[in-house]
C-alpha cells in the first residue's frame, strides 16, 4: 500500500489486485520490466483520473508557492525566478477563484503571504 498527497493530508492508496508487489522493497535496485513499468504507469494514471482536478491544481499551486519561497530564502535571493513563480501562482489562483473549492481562500491567502514576503525580502533588513 502506498499513499498519495492531497491538501487534506496523505491518504492510503491500495495496489491493484492484479499488480504484484515487487520483491526487495523500496531499496531494490532492479529496473522494472517493461510490463511492470506499464502496469505502474497505468495505476498512476487511474489514480490521477480519480482525483478531482482542483486537488491536482491545488497541489501544483503549493509547488509554485514553495518554488517562490525557495528563491526568496537563498543567501542571494533570486528575485526574477521568485517573481515568475509568484506570477504563475497568481495567474492560477486569480483566474480560477472559487472553482478551486474550499482551497480557494487558503490559496489566495498563500498568494498574499508570498507577495508580502517578496516585498519584504527585496526591501532588505530594517535599518538597525
Amino acid at each position: 500500500m502506498g499513499t498519495i498527497w492531497t491538501p487534506g493530508g496523505e491518504r492510503p492508496v491500495e495496489r491493484a489486485a492484479d499488480q504484484p508487489e515487487r520483491a526487495g522493497g523500496p531499496d531494490d535496485e532492479r529496473e522494472p520490466t517493461p510490463e511492470e513499468f506499464e502496469a505502474e504507469l497505468a495505476e498512476v494514471q487511474r489514480q490521477l483520473a480519480e482525483t478531482p482536478a482542483r486537488v491536482v491544481i491545488t497541489n501544483h499551486c503549493v509547488g509554485l508557492f514553495n518554488l517562490a519561497a525557495l528563491h526568496l530564502n537563498q543567501a542571494e535571493p533570486n528575485f526574477v525566478e521568485a517573481q515568475l513563480a509568484i506570477d504563475a501562482l497568481a495567474a492560477v489562483v486569480e483566474a480560477l477563484g472559487d472553482r478551486l473549492g474550499d482551497d480557494a481562500v487558503v490559496l489566495a491567502d498563500a498568494l498574499a503571504q508570498i507577495r508580502l514576503a517578496f516585498v519584504q525580502v527585496k526591501a532588505g533588513p530594517p535599518p538597525g
